[in-house]
Order: C-alpha cells, then structure tokens, then sequence
C-alpha cells in the first residue's frame, strides 16, 4: 500500500516544486525591474525584512537611502533557479540572489552575491 502511495506524492512534490520556483522567479524580476528602474522603494520593498533591518542597522540609515547608495547592478536574466524548502537561490548572468519565503511571499535575503571557491558566496547586501 505505501508503494501505491508514493509515486503520487512525489508527482504532487514536483508540482509545488514548480510553483515554488516560478513564485521564485518573479520575486526576483519584481527585484531587478526595481534595480533597472533606479527604484531604491520597490528594492527595500522586495528585501526580506530581516534584510532590510540590517541595511538600516549597520549603515544608521533607512533603507532607501542605503540601497540607492549602493548602487545595486542589474544582474540580468535568471539562468537558474533552486528551491529547497523555504529556500532560493536564483543565479542571474552577472549576479546571484539569495530569497526566503514569507507569509506575503518570496523576499530577497542577499543580492551581489559571488561565489568564493571553498567558502560560502559573498553578498553586497544582505540580512543577519
């Protein structure tokens, strides 16, 4: 009977698998639109609020004025996107967001995100 089960919940995984993601993908395009609009609002917007509290916290400002300062580059279009759990990552052509997903949907945790080889990536912006 279990094995009967099985391949049903694994077809019903992968369907909230890809919702997931395309949930993902548009987080992350609301989040570039904002970045190639110059719209420091929509970026502070699109930042998990964890994020956001930090930016704030250790730069003694608000957000917009922090993240239009930073100067945030556009990273292009998403080459990939991976779910895991309430986890994304999403790897653009010139960056790599981090996202978590919240009651209100998916945020970004960390943006200008490049790989260190045998470390974890190092990000521009992101939460605590």
């Amino acid at each position: 009977m279990l094995l009967a089960v099985w391949p049903v919940v694994l077809v019903a995984g992968c369907g909230s698998a890809g919702e997931r993601s395309a949930d993902v993908r548009r987080a992350v395009g609301r989040f570039e639109n904002a970045v190639g609009q110059g719209d420091a609002a929509g970026m502070c917007a699109a930042l998990a609020p964890g994020t956001a509290q930090e930016l704030e916290s250790s730069q003694k400002s608000r957000c917009v004025k922090i993240i239009g300062d930073e100067a945030v580059p556009a990273g292009g279009q998403i080459r990939s996107v991976d779910v895991y759990g309430h986890q994304a990552r999403a790897v653009l052509d010139r960056d790599t967001l981090f996202l978590s997903q919240f009651p209100g949907g998916w945020k970004v945790v960390a943006v200008g995100c490049t790989p260190q080889p045998g470390k974890p990536y190092e990000c521009a912006v992101k939460g605590g």
